[in-house]
């Protein structure tokens, strides 16, 4: 039989061997929530060329003590041993179920995890294996090796000073580290060309990681992060600062090949200069790069005009009636936008990334009182989780279509930019003749050569020296209730089926499924 998983710690679902329906269930970013009643059905095949006396069923449940009934092709599986793991709030716990081998069908099989009807908590699926008892780690070897291909990490991040309650937006972090190894990171170090340091630690589930950060300046923060994307390589990767190493080991003053070694790391600001990690199995590596590529879409050269990029806006309110628009802030006449409040938000999107780093304000034709005096400019990778950029206070126009002008230092490409004016100069509205966006010319090649040296370590084993030389690049190689009709899960369906013959039985499922949805 191949090997049968649902992971539902992922969007989308990793399946394998399986196609799920579910019913009165919510698809959170980490796990399935069932409400009471609701229930999972995951289809999957036994060939019945494999002797299987007796199976083994794992239901992994984030929360304490959940309440569930497990069923297989209608029979309920009553032999639950006792729950593993801790099974606290938020802490993975697994129930295991031995189930007879008679009990498995040759073909379609059916199992089924309900929550109980007037259950008072929610039930929160993380993963179910299917294996023989024979070769109980059979599923979850071949889910952790397809999770090992999605190397590619982008989170979203916040810092915050210690002492205080409120975090504040921070650039996103994205990371690829692969030694040919497929292993899955658990630990992360680095400083960048500007003397900046941080250090995390992914979550069990990499849905999020916990660190500190240290400013080139010497400011301390703590840090934290949320999975926002995963990928497989090179999916991911265009624009981002890739390395592409050859490596060798020494041992005794003898060096011999190791393999290769693809390093991307970009939390946002400086390039890279040391990067230290340990993975799941034990091993570790520290290296330091003889010189550090500068950050993704870093400006440089002389600024130019990106107002002509931009390829919506979006304001917090406009007076519709005079067609006083926040469009007419983009096209270089004299009309102007003007907003009933004496505080206001306008958001820019770019047709592709840049790296602001300057922007011009022009005044409207009337009302001083009505001028802007204190802002704050934001940069956003997704329009969810912004960084702050500039903030300014106290500023003055001292004429009508005056335009300022404002620096400041930025080497981020963002898609997204918003104004968040928090004050005006009296007035009870809120108005603007022109915004201009500046930026550097992007640079979005891969990184220049730099060739590392350090340390590796094998779990349990001896360091040895780890060097790297540059390969040339580019690279980035219960039943429902009448009316109330079960759905399908959203899930790889490429990854889903590894032969074409069940590659055919999985669509010929699906199309039945949609066919007759009941």
């Amino acid at each position: 039989m191949d090997p049968v998983f649902a992971d539902f710690s992922t969007a989308p679902a990793r399946l394998s061997n399986a196609v799920v329906r579910h019913h009165r269930c919510g698809i959170a970013s980490s796990h399935l929530a069932l409400g009471a009643g609701g229930h999972i059905k995951l289809d999957f095949a036994a060939d019945g060329q494999e002797e299987i006396t007796e199976m083994v069923v794992k239901v992994t449940t984030i929360g304490a003590d959940p309440a569930m009934d497990v069923l297989l092709n209608g029979k309920v599986l009553a032999d639950r041993p006792a729950v593993a793991g801790g099974g606290g709030h938020g802490v993975p716990q697994e129930t295991v179920l031995a189930v007879p081998g008679d009990l498995l069908a040759p073909g379609d099989n059916i199992l089924e995890i309900r929550s109980p009807e007037g259950a008072d908590t929610l039930l929160r699926l993380r993963a179910v294996t299917v294996d023989p008892a024979h070769d109980s780690g059979r599923a979850e070897r071949a889910l952790a090796a397809r999770t090992a291909t999605r190397s590619v990490f982008a989170f979203s991040t916040e810092r915050r000073a210690p002492g205080t309650v409120v975090w504040q937006p921070a650039a996103r972090l994205l990371f690829h580290i692969d030694r040919g190894e497929q292993a899955v990171p658990a630990h992360l170090a680095w400083r960048g060309a500007d003397g900046s340091e941080a250090a995390i630690g992914l979550r069990t589930d990499l849905s999020g990681f916990q660190g500190h950060w240290r400013a080139a300046d010497g400011v301390l923060t703590e840090y934290r992060g949320t999975l926002t994307d995963r990928s497989a390589y090179p999916e991911g990767t265009d624009g981002a600062p890739l390395h592409l190493f050859s490596t060798e080991e020494g041992r005794d003053e003898s060096w011999s090949p190791s393999g290769e070694l693809r390093l991307l790391l970009d939390a946002g600001e400086a390039a890279v200069e040391r990067v230290s990690w340990t993975d799941r199995r034990g091993n570790a590596a520290s290296i330091a790069l003889t010189s550090a590529a500068p950050a993704p879409g870093a400006a440089t050269g002389e600024l130019r005009d990106i107002t002509h990029t931009v390829t919506g806006v979006r304001a917090s309110d406009e007076f519709v009636g005079a067609e006083e628009f926040a469009e007419n802030l983009l096209r270089g006449s004299r009309n102007k936008w003007l907003a009933h409040d004496d505080a206001a938000e306008l958001e820019f999107v770019l047709s592709s990334p840049a790296a602001v780093s300057a922007y011009r304000l022009t005044s409207a034709n009337d009302v001083p009182d009505r001028d802007p005096r204190d802002w704050a400019l934001e940069g956003s990778y997704d329009g969810r989780v912004w960084a702050r950029l500039d903030s300014r206070g106290g500023e003055r126009f001292l004429a009508r279509f005056e335009t300022n002008e404002y620096h400041f230092a930025n080497t981020t490409s963002y898609t997204y930019y918003r104004l968040s004016i928090t004050r005006n100069a009296g007035g009870s509205e809120i108005q603007l003749s022109r915004i201009e966006l500046l930026a550097g010319e992007s640079v979005t090649a891969p990184a220049p050569a730099a060739d590392f040296t350090g340390y590796c370590a094998p779990a349990g084993g001896e360091p040895v020296g780890y060097r790297g030389t540059t390969v040339p690049g580019p690279w980035s190689h219960t039943e429902p209730q009448e009316g109330q009709s079960e759905k399908l899960l959203a899930g790889e369906l490429g990854e889903t089926a590894r032969s074409l013959d069940e590659a055919a039985r999985l669509i010929g499922k699906l199309a039945a499924y949609m066919k007759n949805p009941g």
